[in-house]
Formats: structure tokens, sequence, C-alpha cells
């Protein structure tokens, strides 16, 4: 089927359940409908452990009667199977407590214009192709270095697909997006012990990834640097995180001063609206807008426009992260955040990587942190990490088998400086990131 054959049967499927809602008495509904389709490989020492193809169809209505709400969804976009997930819909709606606060978006705020973000890309890879780059890539790891000993594989995936949203206020808008990606994952050894480490890239447009020698080569850099780690003495010292990991501190932000954090009273940021919880000279802010971004997008889960706005400016937080129901409960409006944030972007300075660890001079730098170990509602923050030592602005050797803690409010006024080593593989796009002391605890 063709890719607006594909578009024009979600659209006649999404229009038909809006009007089966509307005849069974709903008083609003909404539909999503989509298709994707990919294909996925992984191979490891030279075989191919998975080869997967999907092709996904999927959709889900809520209904409103008043402000009693249900939803149900199906992979069958026949009539008759529609029909039935409205119909179980209807059903279960009228059987639920009303929610004053439930509904759709004001229709006052829908998306009028659909700008073309060129997110759909994509890409002819055959199978074979797949498993051949995909053992290209674990081979050019492997053979960088005699002391890459093993390989937990490589992996090529591609996938794109449509998606059509509609609601009774009468919008309708359609996205189509895809997206790539190539990873490779290997193991070092030397008399000291063995290390891990792996190395990605992901993109709307195939064209845009590094090549899978370049990802594999990267993958053994990233691995080799690890062997001969050390032990670090506890105590307190500046952190930076990486750029590659930087994107977790600022997702505790999101976490935070999301809209459901705020009306449940469970956020260490609650209240803060207008306050300063950064230093002055940090910008976060939204571009919703940006060609291949992988966080573009013209309107949100609900319909609504999105727009670039600021959510931190001069350290003071603007704006918190709403969908039309937790707007309601806090008696604001939508941040067109239904879904998400959207290119997170925090503003850098002058200073690169190399310039950061100089000026820190002597510290800690953390490219790995493992286990779930912050506290929304109070702010502590404790993680297990890897990394690196850095004495006289320069690393010294890899440090591994510690843990990094403190609270967060007091990480976020503590940053020094965000160097301009942007990572743009995901939503939220900043460099590495300085803090000016954590507690670090190692031997002793």
């Amino acid at each position: 089927m063709s890719q607006q054959k594909n578009i024009e049967a979600l659209q006649s499927a999404a229009e038909f359940v809006l009007k089966e809602a509307k005849r069974l008495g709903a008083s609003a509904a909404e539909a999503g409908v989509s298709h994707s389709q990919g294909l996925s490989v992984t191979v490891r020492q030279g075989d191919v452990e998975t080869l997967e193809h999907n092709n996904d169809t999927g959709l889900a209505v809520t209904v409103y009667f008043g402000q009693s709400k249900a939803s149900a969804s199906s992979s069958d976009l026949r009539p008759d199977a529609l029909t039935e997930t409205v119909s179980r819909a209807c059903s279960i709606a009228k059987h639920t407590q009303p929610d004053p606060y439930a509904g759709l978006a004001d229709a006052a705020l829908m998306a009028t214009q659909i700008p073309d973000l060129s997110l759909y890309h994509p890409w002819a890879l055959e199978a074979d192709e797949a498993i051949a780059m995909a053992m290209q890539c674990e081979q050019a790891g492997r053979d960088f270095d005699q002391r890459i000993s093993n390989s937990e594989g490589a992996s090529i995936s591609s996938h794109h697909g449509q998606r059509v949203y509609a609601n009774s206020h009468g919008f309708s808008g359609q996205v189509k997006s895809s997206r790539h990606s190539i990873s490779c994952t290997l193991i070092a050894s030397d008399s000291e012990g063995m290390q891990r480490d792996y190395w990605y890239d992901v993109a709307r447009d195939a064209s845009d990834l590094s090549s899978a020698v370049q990802v594999g080569q990267t993958a053994a850099q990233h691995t080799l640097r690890r062997l001969d780690a050390k032990e670090i003495t506890t105590g307190q010292y500046p952190v930076i995180f990486a750029a590659e990991i930087a994107s977790s501190l600022f997702g505790q932000l999101i976490a935070a001063i999301r809209g459901s954090a705020q009306y449940r009273q469970s956020s260490f940021l609650l209240d803060h609206l207008g306050r300063q919880i950064f230093p002055e000279f940090i910008h976060i802010h939204e571009q919703p807008h940006l060609l291949k971004g992988l966080g573009s997008a013209a309107f949100d889960g609900e319909g609504v426009a999105t727009q670039a706005r600021d959510i931190v400016a001069d350290g003071v937080l603007q704006g918190y992260v709403l969908d039309s129901y937790s707007a309601r409960k806090l008696n604001m409006q939508t941040t067109a955040n239904a879904g998400g944030v959207h290119n997170l972007t925090i503003d850098t300075g002058d200073l690169d990587f190399a310039g950061l660890l100089k000026e820190m001079d002597r510290g800690v730098i953390v490219t790995e942190t493992m286990g779930m170990g912050s506290n929304i509602v109070t702010g502590d923050y404790s993680q297990g990490a890897a990394g690196f030592w850095v004495e006289d602005g320069q690393i010294q050797y890899p440090i591994d088998e510690f843990t990094i803690a403190g609270r967060l409010p007091d990480m976020f006024m503590g940053i020094q400086a965000i160097a301009n080593d942007v990572d743009l593989r995901g939503n939220t796009r900043t460099g590495s990131v300085w803090i000016d002391r954590m507690t670090v605890a190692g031997q002793g």
C-alpha cells in the first residue's frame, strides 16, 4: 500500500470512530490511529542473533459522556472491529465516575498550521544489507585493538510510520516520521580484568548517521579507556556529567515540574514557579519545530499547537510541563506537553570539553550511572557511577565502583558551566555539565 493510501486509511478509521462515538451518544471523543513498519537486526561475533520485521497497526479511542471518560483500543481497522471498539469504550464510560477535569483540550488551542518538519525519511534497507552493516560495525570494533576480547553485538534498526490524531472539535492532524539507529557494545580485557562499553547513533534520516565503522571504532575507544580502573577515596569533589548522560539531570527537572507531580504535591519543586532554581546563566527551553529533531512536533498528543517557549530563563522557573488535564487541576493552561517535552534545549557556554576540564582542574567525570537513585519528592539523589579522575585539568585514569550523591536543588544551583559538546541523539540537547560539589563515595 502506498504511503498516501495508508494515511487515507488511517484518516478514514479515525473519522469512522468519531462518528460512531457521536451516534452512541458521546458528547466528545478523540482517536489516534497509527501504522508503523521496520526492521531490526542484531549480530554477535559474526553471527546473526536476531532479525525482526514489524508491521503494526493500532487505534485508540477515548470517549466522554459529560465528564465521564473511557478508552478502548484495537489493532483491527475493519469497520466491524472499530464499531465494537467504540461500543466497548462507551459502555465503560457510562459506568465511570465523572471527573470535573476530564475532557478534550480547548478547541481554541488546536493546531491550525502543521509545517513539514522533515521528520519522514524512510530507509530502503533490506535485511541482508542491515546484517552486512551490523557485521561491519562489530568487526571494526573488534579489529580496533587486540585488547577487545569479546562483543555483546552490533545492531541496526530502521522504523518509519504514520499517525493520525483526530477529535470531535473537528481537528485532524497527520504525522509521518522515521527513526534509524546503529549501535555496538564491546568488551575489553587485560591483566586487571574486563570492562564493557558501547556507542550508538540515531537520526531521523539514515544519511545523517555515523558510518558503521565509526560507531564500531568509537565503541572500542570507549571500552578501552575504561581498562585499568582504580578506586577513588571518598570525599567531596567537583563532578562533570558527560554530555551523553547529562540529559538525565534535566530529566529530573522535567519530572519535578510535570503537572501530575505538581497537583499531587509530590515534587521537590512544588510551587516554585517564578523562583530561581539554577544559576542566572542557565537557559532551558523547548524548540518543537527543529527540522529533523528527534523531539519535534507541530502538535502534541491532544492536538494542541506546540510553540517555542522558555522553561527556565536567567535561572528562574518560567513554566511547568502540562497537558490539559493537569492544567485544569492547577487552574492553568496546557503547555502542549501531552506526550512529553519537545527538543528540550539547554544553552551552552563557550567552553569545549577540554576547556571544561581545565576550568574544573581536579575532580570526577561521570560517564555512566547505574540504578534508579533519585527521589523527585524529596530531591535526594544517589547513583552508582563510573567515569574518570581529573587532575591538573587532564584525565588521569578511569574510576569505577563509586557512588555520587547530593540533593537535586543543590546540584542545579551548583552548576558552574555547560560545555558546547552538545549531544543531539535524543530529545534533550545538552553539553557536559560541571557541578561544583557532590559527595563521591569510593573506598575509605
